[in-house]
C-alpha cells in the first residue's frame, strides 16, 4: 500500500533534521576547537581537549572528524572563505575623492575586525606546525591578497612601474601583519592605540608616493 503524502513528507523531513543537527554539532566542535587552538596552540591541542571544551564525548567528536588535523583543516577552510569576502570589501576600488587617510583606515578596520572576531585565524595561519593543506591555502590567500593590494595601488599610482607597485604591496602587507600581532596581543584601549599606530604607519608610508590625495 503506497504511503500517504503526509507520511512521505515526514520521511523527507527526517534526513533534513538529522543533517541540521549534524551541522549544529560540527559548528559546536569547530567553535570549541577555535578556543583550544587559541589557548594552547595547534601542536599542544588534542581531540580530547576539544571534545571537553565542546561538552561532548570523544566518541561523538570522532563521528564527525577523524583527528585534530581534519578539524583544523575544516576550520581553516571556513575562515579562509570568510577572509576572502572580507578583503574583497576592504580592498574594493576607492573613490578618487576619498582621502588616503580615510581609505587606509577603512581597510585596516575591516581586517582588524575580522582577526579580532576570529583570533584562531592568526593562530592557525601563523603557527609553526599547522597542517600542510592550511599552509598551501594560506600561501594562495597571501598571493591573492598581494594582487588585490597591487591593483588598488596601481589605481592610485598610475605612473609607477609595476615592480615598484609589487614591492610596495608586499611592504604594506608585511607592516600590517607585524602590526596585527601587536594588536591581538592587547585589549581594550591599548589595542585601539595599536590600531591607530598601525594606520598611521601605513598612511605615512604611502602618503609621499600618492601626493595630493593625502589631504583630508
Amino acid at each position: 500500500m503506497p504511503e500517504t503524502p503526509e507520511k512521505e513528507q515526514a520521511a523527507d523531513e527526517r534526513p533534513r533534521r538529522r543533517q541540521a543537527r549534524g551541522e549544529r554539532r560540527i559548528a559546536q566542535l569547530l567553535e570549541a576547537a577555535a578556543s583550544v587552538f587559541c589557548t594552547t596552540g595547534y601542536t599542544a591541542a588534542s581531540t580530547n581537549a576539544i571534545a571537553r571544551e565542546a561538552g561532548v564525548s570523544p566518541g561523538t567528536l570522532y563521528q564527525f572528524f577523524p583527528n585534530k588535523e581534519a578539524i583544523a583543516i575544516e576550520l581553516g577552510d571556513r575562515l579562509i572563505h570568510e577572509m576572502r569576502a572580507t578583503y574583497g570589501e576592504a580592498l574594493a576600488p576607492v573613490d578618487p575623492a576619498t582621502p588616503l587617510e580615510e581609505a587606509v583606515g577603512a581597510a585596516v578596520d575591516r581586517f582588524i575586525a575580522f582577526n579580532c572576531d576570529h583570533p584562531v585565524f592568526f593562530a592557525l595561519m601563523h603557527g609553526p606546525d599547522i597542517p600542510g593543506r592550511i599552509t598551501e591555502e594560506h600561501d594562495d590567500l597571501h598571493a591573492t591578497l598581494v594582487s588585490r593590494i597591487e591593483a588598488l595601488l596601481s589605481s592610485l599610482l598610475p605612473d609607477t612601474p609595476a615592480a615598484e607597485v609589487t614591492r610596495t604591496a608586499h611592504v604594506c602587507l608585511g607592516m600590517y601583519k607585524a602590526g596585527l600581532e601587536l594588536v591581538l596581543a592587547h585589549e581594550g584601549a591599548e589595542r585601539e592605540a595599536y590600531v591607530r599606530e598601525l594606520k598611521n604607519i601605513l598612511f605615512r608610508y604611502l602618503a609621499p608616493m600618492i601626493g595630493d590625495r593625502t589631504t583630508t
